[in-house]
């Protein structure tokens, strides 16, 4: 098995780099479902173009954080200075056992611990064991020895990572703008090690699969996603999750008329809808650990939901982003309507 005593370095002096095996071998050991390694370049035109479009076109809502950074998510070298290596991971997140379909229903991904801490606490395991060293949050420029320096992005920090998931060739974005990996599909959750050191190779993208598959499109029925892409605006993972303060008349209609099963918190119907997903390997145990309470709450045991039993039930969750009053809010247009 391979270990943080390997020597992770192939070469020596100014001309070493990392062994790109050996942190492919180090992130199966800590349990990822996929590890690819992108070169850092610039982000191309037409990506970056796509994106200042869809904010420019106010489909983001009111997620005002994706504009905060400007150009700034463009550029790795902007979260790392010095960044020459992108290692993208993926951990799945698909439970096993699910809440029962005749039950309000949360995402999948929001069933266990919250994924930012545990794929946080995997890859700086990851870096420890490739002998790395974290760079200086107070320098424009840490210093980099053998090894070289990093950090740790998930999901908060400026980056592209579903661009560079396809870099690193763990998979393609499917018509549902999510990242669909061969044999393990869509529930997965991102991470990044970014590195100032090289590594001796680099993985390419990989083909589409999705051909003329619309699975996904036709599942949404708020019509979120189409050819042209996603507006978040009308999706229920954004209104149940990221939308803060009362719906609207327009939004509380959205959210009350979705078919069975109804969601209290996120969708997943764009991605259970995926050919891929069904056809995945979830034979294993998900990294995320599961929250099993949730699998035996009824709508009755929702409705009487108080601050307290949120807090416990969700202490260390995702969920907790919706708030109590955002997930109350939730409950009481879907159920009792």
């Amino acid at each position: 098995m391979t270990g943080h005593h390997d020597n992770p370095l192939v070469g020596e002096g100014r001309n070493s780099v990392l062994s790109s095996s050996l942190i492919k071998a180090e992130a199966v050991r800590l349990g990822f479902d996929a590890c690819g390694l992108a070169r850092v370049t610039p982000v191309d035109t037409s990506t970056a173009d796509a994106f200042n479009r869809w904010i420019a076109e106010g489909h983001h809502g009111d997620m005002d954080y994706m504009n905060r950074y400007g150009d700034a998510r463009f550029h790795p070298e902007s979260v790392l200075p010095g960044c020459r290596t992108i290692v993208s991971l993926a951990l799945s997140y698909r439970p096993q056992t699910t809440i029962p379909v005749d039950q309000p229903q949360i995402a999948y991904y929001a069933y266990g611990r919250d994924y930012h801490d545990v794929m946080k606490q995997k890859i700086r395991e990851l870096a420890v064991a490739l002998g790395l060293n974290a760079a200086s949050t107070q320098s424009s420029s840490p210093d980099v020895v053998a090894g070289g320096s990093f950090r740790v992005a998930v999901d908060t920090a400026p980056i592209l990572e579903r661009y560079w998931a396809v870099k690193a060739g763990l998979g393609w974005i499917g018509r549902n703008h999510n990242l669909i990996i061969p044999h393990k599909g869509s529930f997965v959750v991102l991470g990044e090690l970014l590195l100032t050191a090289e590594v001796d190779i680099y993985d390419s993208p990989i083909t589409n699969h999705c051909g003329s598959c619309h699975r996904c499109i036709d599942a949404c029925p708020t019509c979120a996603l189409t050819d042209e892409g996603i507006d978040a605006r009308r999706c229920l993972s954004y209104l149940t999750i990221e939308h803060r303060g009362p719906f609207s008349p327009e939004q509380a209609d959205l959210v009350r008329r979705q078919p069975a099963p109804r969601y209290i918190y996120g969708c997943d119907r764009c991605q259970l809808a995926c050919p891929h997903n069904r056809l995945s390997d979830n034979s294993g145990d998900p990294g995320i650990p599961l929250n099993t309470s949730l699998l035996s709450i009824t709508a009755a045991d929702w409705k009487a939901l108080t601050r307290e039993q949120y807090q416990q039930l969700f202490r260390g969750s995702a969920v907790k982003r919706a708030k109590y009053e955002g997930l109350m809010r939730n409950i009481q247009t879907v159920i009792d309507n």
